[in-house]
């Protein structure tokens, strides 16, 4: 059994992470993949020449270099029916404030809690992606991928429509009350999670690029109560409109992501 161990430079959340896992599924030469997105690391435990492995890699253009090959044995897996339990709790509880924070957003006319709503559904689809069809058909897990993408990518092109559109038009200021109370419910909840996630102290990949996602849902969550802060003090729109804007960016960008997936 042999290690390479690959520098991946543009790794920086689970939809690369998705994306290489992917992409190296198909190969019968890897046995075990161990990823540290902090420190931009993968190692792939694999047998035979790593020279079709690193092909792969540099396909997906994520700023890859080989560090070296060793001999070695692939760790010992953790509790994964512990880390699964863990993960479809934050799964159900994004998904959850998904829907509580699109349909507040929309009685209290605030974007920013529409946009941060969709930042909680880009986070669902990441997590359902690492739970969906373990160990099945890799093309189910594309299609889901796919699919997942583009509804995420309409949803945020309707977001940047409806921004726009309260820029340009006499619309009226989004109830700030809403934006600070659900949003600190929805900082409750990611706090939550970011609490179970750090309980199972598991140094897999999929666990510390969930930590990573939550950590950037907190700061998200900050946004919206600071722009309904602002809101009540300047008597204006505006400070929603900006937070909106600013969120359903990171929100195509996390489409973006997830169709790459699909490829």
């Amino acid at each position: 059994m042999k290690k390479s161990t690959f520098i991946i430079t543009k790794m920086d959340c689970p939809s690369e992470e998705q994306m290489i896992r992917m992409k190296l599924e198909s190969y019968a030469q890897v046995k075990h993949l161990d990823f540290d997105i902090p420190n931009r690391k993968l190692e792939v435990y694999h047998v035979d020449d790593v020279k079709a492995i690193k092909t792969s890699i540099a396909s997906l253009k994520l700023g890859d270099s080989l560090e070296g090959t060793t001999e070695a044995e692939p760790p010992v897996m953790e509790d994964q029916i512990k880390q699964k339990r863990i993960l479809w709790w934050v799964l159900g509880i994004n998904f959850g404030f998904f829907v509580i924070e699109m349909t507040t957003g929309w009685i209290s006319s605030s974007m920013g809690l529409v946009a941060d709503s969709l930042d909680m559904l880009a986070d669902s689809i990441v997590y359902a992606l690492s739970l969906f069809a373990v160990g099945g058909a890799i093309s189910r897990k594309k299609k889901v991928a796919k699919y997942s993408g583009y509804f995420q990518m309409a949803l945020a092109t309707l977001g940047f429509a409806e921004v726009l559109r309260r820029f340009f038009s006499n619309t009226e200021t989004p109830l700030f009350q809403w934006m600070v109370i659900v949003s600190i419910f929805a900082l409750a909840g990611n706090l939550i999670s970011l609490w179970l996630i750090n309980k199972a102290k598991s140094q897999e990949a999929h666990m510390q690029a969930s930590a990573i996602f939550t950590s950037n849902d907190i700061i998200v969550n900050g946004g919206v109560i600071v722009a309904g802060v602002l809101v009540y003090f300047l008597n204006s729109k505006w400070p929603d409109l900006v937070i909106g804007g600013i969120v359903f960016t990171f929100v195509m960008r996390g489409a973006l992501r997830i169709l790459k997936l699909s490829k």
